[in-house]
């Protein structure tokens, strides 16, 4: 297992979904992924396309106003 983190900030939705997607598919099972946005959207909107994914919301913030989501890949 490893951890990465995916910059998607300044971007408007869908484009932080599809970068996690993009993102995602360059990883192994079990790893994780620290995914930092400025689009409030991606709190429901990412944890939705881990649950039809296979994916697992590890936790979801809000830090100095941009929006964390850590999933680890299924």
């Amino acid at each position: 297992m490893s951890g990465h983190v995916l910059n998607a900030r300044r971007l408007l939705c869908p484009l932080p979904v599809i970068r996690t997607q993009d993102k995602v598919k360059t990883l192994q099972v079990g790893d994780v992924l620290t995914v930092e946005c400025t689009d409030p959207g991606v709190m429901q909107d990412i944890p939705a396309w881990c649950r039809i994914n296979g994916h697992r919301v590890l936790d979801t913030r809000v830090v100095d106003g941009e929006y964390v989501i850590v999933l680890e890949v299924g």
